[in-house]
């Protein structure tokens, strides 16, 4: 792909390709540098036939996912298909496409929950879910796939555990999960994955009424029922911690066992010194382009961008993974610094849809790390892992270790 040509003000502009990593790899995608020093703010053809707006320069992704006149919509909603009847009916609506009061409500209700001194509570019992994981993975012998292994199923159970999902309820939910993360799906499509969703989530609630537990989702039915949420409150938690929270940490933490493997002495390096655990974290976090152009805004009125107007319904792709890479922001901003300070990366975003679960997220990275440096201090990469190469968000499908 090559950056377009400045344009006459009467012009629309170049639509170009989506851009996506080099086959085989986590990326980011090579048209990012160009983009961010050529044209920064891009119309970019999505799939099914949409266009949206690529912006990739730091300073303006930062405003962007701050920005209260854009929106998340729904995967029923964009692009708009209302000549389709699979299009219609209740959409798959997580915490990130809630405003206002009620997301602000939710918010407060299961802030408690996530917060930085509830999950540092939470660590030992972390610890205790991760050891067992790699008992079982060192038990069935080298080589091994650390993804069905370990980095898939850890966060997973980390989150069960939390929230109050059965964990043995998995092959209900993880087979359609991929195609909710995607979220560029056929109408038909989207309404399958969003009506199987809802109906698990729905269940899981009943399930918490009829017998509450010791967990998040029990909390909230138990607030419900006095009034301060509703059932679509309800639903639009579990779906986040199904489609978010499950996922985007499970793929954090296969690439970053990857990054660390791929790039030679760096796993012996933060191994050996745990004191760097922290600043490694949040580097490890900037450096991988997992979000590569995930996140998708509707603008609800005119919004200036980088001297580009994008109109009222207009779509808005601001890349957090291409910002995270920005040369103006970090220094030698390709490169995996575990020593890096002074990290204002946005991989978790900003404002008022910063990621709820950030450090759990946090706390998931370090244990996993930390866990799989006691029990594998010598692993090792033992072939290639496979990619989805078609997906949006980037991490191995399998990732084939020894020790």
């Amino acid at each position: 792909m090559t950056a377009p040509s400045p344009q006459a003000p009467d012009r629309e502009p170049d639509v170009l390709d989506f851009p996506l990593p080099p086959p085989g790899s986590m990326g980011p995608p090579e048209q990012y540098a160009r983009l961010r020093t050529d044209c920064p703010v891009a119309r970019v053809g999505m799939p099914l036939g949409a266009t949206a707006w690529y912006v990739t320069r730091y300073d303006d992704v930062r405003e962007l996912i701050a920005d209260p006149r854009l929106v998340r919509p729904t995967i029923n909603d964009w692009p708009a298909r209302r000549d389709d009847p699979a299009h219609h009916g209740p959409a798959l609506t997580t915490m990130a496409e809630l405003e206002g009061p009620r997301h602000a409500a939710l918010r407060r209700a299961v802030g408690p929950a996530f917060s930085a001194r509830s999950i540092r509570d939470r660590m030992p019992r972390i610890r205790c879910l991760a050891e067992r994981l790699l008992a079982d993975f060192q038990d069935r012998g080298s080589p091994g796939d650390l993804v069905a292994g370990f980095t898939e199923p850890f966060p997973l159970l980390v989150l069960c555990d939390l929230v109050g999902i059965p964990y043995e309820d998995r092959n209900r939910f993880l087979p359609v999960l991929d195609d909710a993360l995607d979220g560029m799906v056929s109408a038909r499509e989207s309404r399958r994955v969003t009506d199987l969703l809802r109906g698990y989530v729905g269940e899981l609630i009943a399930r918490k009424r009829r017998s509450p537990g010791d967990d998040v989702l029990s909390q909230l039915v138990h607030q419900c029922g006095e009034g301060e949420l509703n059932d679509e409150d309800l639903l639009a938690f579990g779906l986040s911690m199904l489609t978010v929270g499950f996922g985007i940490s499970g793929f954090f933490l296969a690439n970053a066992v990857h990054t660390l493997l791929a790039q030679p002495g760096h796993y012996a390096r933060l191994r050996d010194a745990r004191h760097l655990m922290s600043d490694a974290v949040e580097e490890v976090l900037r450096y991988m382009p997992v979000m590569n152009g995930t996140v998708l805004l509707l603008a609800t009125e005119d919004v200036e961008v980088n001297g580009q107007t994008v109109r009222k319904g207009e779509a808005v792709v601001p890349v957090l993974a291409s910002a995270n890479r920005d040369e103006s922001v970090f220094t030698d901003a390709d490169r995996l610094d575990l020593c890096r300070a002074a990290n204002n990366h946005l991989a978790f975003g900003r404002g008022v849809h910063y990621c709820l679960g950030s450090h759990l997220a946090r706390a998931e990275l370090t244990v996993g790390l930390e866990a799989l440096f006691d029990h594998f201090p010598l692993l090792r990469l033992a072939g290639t892992p496979t990619w989805d190469d078609e997906s949006l968000t980037k991490s191995p499908l399998t990732l084939p270790v020894s020790w």
